[in-house]
């Protein structure tokens, strides 16, 4: 695809329609090069389809389409925990392998309000990637802001499997408490 030949709608239709094929986060370098044009351009780009309402998620891999998980297959719910960042592996492991996805990180801040991010962890590869990307970053969790305390909205394939999610984490000393979304 030559991006340079392609008008602003143009591209942004594109990039909707390449996004649309991939289950796997794009980043914008890779869509840059794609389209031909800047990084910056797309982060533009991407800017002005979200104000049309178009879910788009950007995650620490990249950018997402959003396909919201259907609420009769997957049971949501956010949980309030503490740990340390040396810990995030550990809570990651304990969610995915009993079948859960940890979709988002929050945290209540008291100048700002609340601060929430996509995380979009499915499996032992994400939260392995995820790991990886935050040691090479001098950017720190969000939780260093909140004395470790932080939310996520974790769904599960059943209520059973969000309960021993809760349980795991309760015993890990992380849960706090969990709120319903």
């Amino acid at each position: 695809m030559d991006g340079k030949a392609l008008d602003g709608s143009q591209r942004r239709s594109n990039i909707i329609a390449f996004l649309e094929t991939r289950s796997a986060p794009v980043s914008g370098t890779e869509l840059a090069n794609l389209f031909g044009v800047s990084r910056q351009v797309i982060v533009q780009d991407i800017a002005l389809l979200r104000a049309e309402n178009r879910n788009i998620l950007s995650t620490n891999k990249g950018y997402l389409l959003f396909h919201p998980l259907p609420d009769k297959n997957f049971f949501k719910e956010v949980l309030y925990v503490r740990h340390t960042s040396e810990q995030i592996l550990e809570e990651m492991t304990a969610i995915v392998e009993l079948g859960g996805r940890m979709l988002d990180v929050s945290i209540d801040h008291d100048l700002y309000g609340q601060i929430r991010s996509d995380l979009v962890i499915n499996n032992m590869e994400d939260a392995r990637e995820f790991l990886r990307k935050m040691r090479q970053s001098s950017a720190r969790p969000l939780c260093l802001l909140t004395g470790d305390y932080h939310y996520h909205t974790i769904a599960a394939p059943s209520k059973r499997a969000l309960e021993l999610i809760k349980q795991e984490l309760k015993d890990m000393g992380f849960l706090i408490s969990s709120v319903s979304p």
